[in-house]
């Protein structure tokens, strides 16, 4: 059994994520685990994990587990505000994302998510708040 909803296999992933080799693992109203590579792509000028690299990959979990939750044929789910603390370098390798929503409301959503190396060291912990806005038209 797939750890991935079947709406997600219809939905192509661009943009950001795929650039930054993103890979979501289980996709869950109640978990949301994804991986993302610490390459060229990802690394700052000085040889470590950016940042903003952990940010996106935060934000992306939060955002496709929103989703998960919403009726995705009345609503999007937006980011509306993140916050990040940068724990631990990371130089290589890959770190794992794991989201779990704290609030469902009606109109937003806040998520937890942990970033973790391959020992299960923590590397980043964020916070990110999903607007949920009714579809346009």
């Amino acid at each position: 059994m797939s750890a991935l909803p079947d709406w997600y296999h219809a939905v192509e992933v661009t943009g950001l994520p795929k650039t930054l080799g993103i890979e979501m693992l289980e996709l869950t109203p109640s978990r949301v685990v994804a991986t993302m590579p610490v390459d060229q792509r990802t690394r700052q000028p000085f040889g470590i994990l950016h940042g903003g690299a952990s940010v996106a990959l935060a934000e992306t979990v939060a955002s496709f587990g929103a989703v998960a939750i919403i009726d995705r044929e009345r609503f999007v789910a937006v980011g509306q505000e993140i916050n990040a603390n940068h724990l631990r370098p990371k130089l290589d390798g890959v770190v794992t994302a794991t989201g779990v929503p704290v609030h469902v409301g009606r109109s937003s959503q806040v998520w937890s998510i942990e970033i973790r190396d391959e020992q299960g060291k923590l590397v980043c912990i964020s916070r990110c708040t999903m607007a949920v806005v009714e579809k346009k038209g």
